[in-house]
């Protein structure tokens, strides 16, 4: 006789179960038979009997160990056992707990004198083969199966089926989708005994949108003020701007009638409030997560403008339709607070007058949590008190406000400092580097075994080291490791390698041709390891110097290739950085060789420089100084550049000064930081050491030698406005003079403003293209429309951007923009009008690929028409290659 359980039934009636499941009557006695064979007797479930296990047996199994089961059901064969009793009921919860069985039971087979033969019957669970999701796109799908985790050969139950569902609201929640339904399906497997496939069907429905936020109790805060706090938990927008227009004229009317007429602005935003809200950056879906953390915005807020004792009493969210949802909140202000008495206590280092003027609270001021807080610990705009001690090695400082008397609307504050003992660096590891060489990284470390810890000097090295373009910034790390026992500490930076080497392939637009462009840069380069056959994985890297080769052509008329060579680190051990390079370019009429009317133009330009990085006025300032010599012989050319009668050879040799500081926080999508700079160019004032005339003498002889000073300046600032989305703000000038009037300003090194700058001819006289979005390419240049060529002497260029970045994967950075710019150039200094500008506005899009760099598709509007260009402006679609349009 089988004595069994089911599922349904809970474990605390199990022992029951077992005596009564096989009843078939009572009788007087007041006990059940059980009839189990001529051989065994009968069993009184009145009077329990030891019985010594002589075998177990497990029957119904197909997957699971027979021996495991024994074991986990806690009988053994030998022990003695009463029957009936706990023994048995304790084995069948065991086997239970498993959730591995749809039933389980314990019957006796035989009795032999003293001993009992057990049969333990289970029924397992079926176990998952497969399953499927219905009803959502595949990008849901992908993410839902690596939410709910199903994986083949779990054992498929209701707890499983529950919790699996759960999962799939809270994923579809967490996106709006409140009205989400799931159904889950079961079905046999039909290749597979025990197993089944589940069905997960899914209805999404329309997002569930916020419609009313109703925030009551608030007397002193306007309740737009609340909401706008509220970051992420936003109102449905709408436009109703003739609905109910007639209340409008009518209190207008009212207002004028009476002469209240300050009131008529006052209607009139009311009406606007009421009738008119955009919602265009932030969605209005309801997010629990999200509205949990606003409503301690919104209680910030009321702290922030000193209601400390600010709260929320209750709160209730609520179906105003299908579709929309409602919140109310009730909020309690309390009274509002301000600092009185501050003092100091536990200060040794800095004194009471110090702290104070970092902390930059005073008597009187509104109470501000925030403010405290953020004065005391870390103040991204400025000093706080904590930067005092952690720049200064108190790694174990300590500082702990306290508010210690409130009289009537005033707190007195006593901040408690534990100044401890100075930390010095110990051991300073970098790991992550597979690539580039330890040296490379050490040189730009700013923390060093034995100096004094410093959190700047930390932040320092980490953008130091995001400038290298080695490493994924979005990645660096530091580990902060202190030794109290020794007054000591280890920093551990975690770097992660990524491709810095660039391909340039590009076609460029000038005079009417494509001009082709194939560019390589190697930006982790190593010259020691040129010739180790084994280093040249594919080339030599490591060192942290550039190599890079270019080469352009639009065909046999024009064909231009350069090389040039940086060492950061001239020495070792100082950040001087040594450069050069050499270019040669050849123009020609096309005609063969031997050809009397064969032209050329041909340009030999050779460069050295060296770049320090100064200490005064702090680090981020650096001096450059270089040289560069170049050669212009034109034989029979005077196609594209005219100087003189198309012969001649002319010479350059420059000296360049430039002063510069970069502080930008990271070198592809900077959010804070400047990079400004003023640079002069000059050639010796040849004139100015002869006595020649040089009014009557020819092009060719006047600029036989060029000489001419030519002033640069640049200003970038980068400020972030919320979050990633960042505000570019950009300026730059040049300015082209001479020495001589009889000689004027040369025809070479002037600026060609317009368009995108990837004409390609850049070298061909040192001209400096400038790119200004919306007109064609250098249609801003004087004379442009007249075919002269002669470009500006002074030119000006204004930016505004606003970035936004979709992917900041150093493999992928991705970032779209919108822009306002506006520019001009000038023939002379006397005509320049510095705000006489041509203006254009539009949108673009920069992706960073390591192997191509920055590459860029713009579209801009010039709005402004150019005299004797009718098509010049409007709208233009713009390449740019490595901020060639920056």
């Amino acid at each position: 006789m089988q004595i069994y359980t089911t599922e349904k039934y809970k474990l605390k009636i199990v022992f029951l179960l077992l005596f009564f499941a096989t009843i078939i009557g009572q009788n007087n006695k007041g006990f059940a038979q059980v009839n189990l064979g001529d051989n065994i007797g009968e069993l009184d479930y009145s009077k329990p009997k030891k019985y010594e296990i002589g075998g177990i047996k497990v029957e119904g199994i197909e997957y699971l160990d027979e021996k495991a089961l024994i074991m986990i059901s806690g009988l053994q064969i030998g022990n003695e056992i009463n029957v009936p009793g706990d023994d048995i009921s304790s084995s069948l919860k065991k086997l239970w707990k498993q959730n591995l069985f749809e039933n389980v039971a314990i019957a006796v087979e035989k009795i032999e004198n003293n001993r009992i033969f057990l049969v333990i019957y289970l029924q397992e669970r079926a176990r998952l083969t497969g399953f499927s999701i219905n009803g959502v796109k595949k990008g849901d799908v992908d993410n839902i199966r690596d939410k709910i985790q199903l994986v083949s050969g779990d054992v498929v139950t209701e707890n499983l089926m529950i919790r699996t569902k759960q999962k799939i609201h809270k994923y579809f929640n967490e996106k709006g989708f409140l009205n989400a339904e799931v159904e889950i399906d079961k079905k046999p497997d039909p290749k597979k005994p025990n197993g089944v496939i589940l069905n997960i069907d899914i209805t999404k429905h329309s997002k569930v949108r916020i419609g009313k936020i109703n925030i009551i109790g608030n007397e002193d805060i306007n309740t737009d003020k609340l909401k706008a706090s509220m970051k992420e938990t936003k109102e449905v927008g709408y436009i109703y701007p003739l609905y109910d227009m007639e209340k409008l004229v009518w209190d207008i009317v009212k207002d004028v009638a009476t002469l209240q007429l300050p009131k008529i602005q006052e209607d009139a935003v009311q009406y606007y409030q009421e009738h008119v809200r955009l919602r265009i950056f932030k969605s209005s879906k309801y997010i629990e997560k999200n509205y949990i953390d606003d409503k301690a915005n919104l209680i910030a807020k009321y702290n922030k403008m000193g209601y400390r004792d600010a709260k929320i009493v209750e709160d209730s969210i609520y179906r105003s339709d299908k579709n929309k949802i409602d919140i109310d909140i009730n909020v309690d202000e309390g009274e509002k607070y301000y600092f009185r008495n501050v003092n100091w206590v536990g200060n040794t280092v800095y004194s009471d007058i110090d702290l104070s003027n970092v902390l930059q609270i005073r008597k009187g001021d509104i109470y501000n949590r925030e403010l405290l807080e953020t004065n005391l610990q870390f103040n991204q705009n400025g000093p706080d008190v904590s930067s005092l001690y952690l720049d200064n090695g108190y790694l174990f400082f300590s500082v702990d406000p306290v508010e210690v008397n409130v009289i009537n609307d005033s707190i007195d504050l006593e901040i408690r400092i534990r100044e401890g003992d100075q930390a010095t660096v110990k051991n300073v590891r970098v790991i992550g580097n597979t690539r580039t060489n330890d040296h490379v990284i050490i040189r730009e470390l700013r923390t060093r075994p034995g100096q004094l810890f410093s959190r700047s000097a930390i932040i320092r090295t980490q953008r130091e080291l995001a400038q290298l373009s080695y490493f994924d910034p979005e990645k660096l790390g530091v580990d902060v490791q202190p030794n109290p026992l020794d007054g000591t500490v280890d920093i551990e930076y975690t770097v992660e390698e990524t491709s810095s080497d660039q391909i340039e392939l590009s076609g460029g637009w000038g005079y009417g041709r494509i001009i082709g462009t194939l560019g390589l840069s190697f930006n982790n380069f190593s010259l020691r390891n040129f010739f180790k056959k084994d280093a040249w994985k594919p080339i030599p890297s490591g060192d942290g110097q550039k190599l890079s080769l270019r080469f352009q052509t639009y065909g046999a008329g024009y064909m231009s290739y350069s090389v040039s060579f940086t060492e950061p680190w001239l020495g070792g051990k100082k950040p001087n950085a040594f450069s050069v390079s050499y270019y040669h370019s050849l123009y020609s009429n096309q005609f063969p060789k031997g050809d009397p009317r064969r032209g050329t133009f041909k340009i030999d330009g050779f460069t050295v420089g060296l770049g320090k990085r100064l200490t005064w006025p702090d680090d981020f300032f650096q001096l450059y100084q270089g040289v560069k010599l170049q050669r212009y012989k034109l034989d029979n050319y005077a196609t594209i550049f005219s100087v003189g009668d198309g012969d001649g050879v002319y010479h350059n040799f420059a000296y360049n000064i430039a002063f510069s500081r970069n502080s930008l926080d990271a070198p592809i999508y900077p959010r804070s930081g400047s990079d400004v700079g003023i640079s002069l160019e000059l050639t010796p004032p040849y004139s100015a050491f002869n006595d020649r005339d040089y009014r009557d003498l020819s092009e060719n002889e006047k600029y036989k030698w060029v000489e001419y000073h030519k002033w640069k300046i640049r200003a970038n600032w980068y400020s972030s406005v919320i979050g990633d989305l960042v505000l570019s703000t950009r300026a730059k000038f040049g300015f082209l003079g001479h020495y001589n009037s009889q000689i004027g300003t040369t025809p070479f090194e002037r600026f060609y403003l317009g368009g995108d700058g990837l004409s390609g001819y850049n070298n061909m006289d040192g001209r400096e293209l400038i790119s200004l979005r919306g007109y064609g390419n250098e249609t801003l240049t004087p004379g442009y429309h007249y075919n002269t060529n002669l470009g500006g002497t002074i030119y000006d260029k204004f930016t505004l951007e606003l970035r936004y970045p979709v992917s900041l994967n150093p493999s992928a950075t991705i970032y779209f923009m919108g822009f306002l710019e506006a520019g001009n150039s000038w023939l002379a200094f006397e005509d320049f009008k510095p705000f006489q500008v041509y203006k254009a506005g539009g949108f673009g899009v920069r992706v960073f690929l390591p192997m191509f760099g920055l590459l860029g598709l713009d579209w801009g509007y010039g709005f402004d028409e150019v005299p004797g260009l009718p098509n010049a402006n409007g709208g233009q679609f713009h390449f740019s290659i490595n901020q060639s349009i920056d």
